[in-house]
């Protein structure tokens, strides 16, 4: 049984900066893609980033430049650094996992609500 847990979220100011962790419980393997997204109350849930199992990434066009996401395979962690950040990233992100050779398996975290103030 896989578990995610996302921390790292809290109050910041314009500009300020939060590194969110994503940790994984139980066989992550075979890993396919992790992602990060969030939801903002009222809106859809959005992808923020990407990265795949060649460590490709992607990022939504609203973030490039002042995000990046990152895996520690030994660790079984996922990170997502924010920099610069404005009051429109504010949500709950969540941690995403697709696991399977073809990406068949699908595990979400409960989310961590990241604030920024202007």
């Amino acid at each position: 049984q896989v578990q995610l847990v996302e921390s790292g979220g809290g109050l910041v100011q314009a500009g300020g900066s939060l590194r969110l962790s994503c940790a994984a419980s139980g066989s992550i393997f075979p890993f396919n893609a992790m992602g990060w997204y969030r939801q903002a109350p009222g809106k859809q849930r959005e992808l923020v980033a990407t990265i795949t199992r060649l460590g490709y990434t992607n990022y939504a066009d609203s973030v490039k430049g002042r995000f990046t996401i990152s895996r520690d395979s030994a660790k079984n962690t996922g990170n997502l650094q924010m920099n610069s950040l404005k009051p429109e990233d504010t949500a709950v992100y969540y941690c995403n996992l697709k696991l399977g050779w073809r990406g068949q398996s699908d595990y979400w975290g409960q989310g961590t609500q990241v604030t920024v103030s202007s």
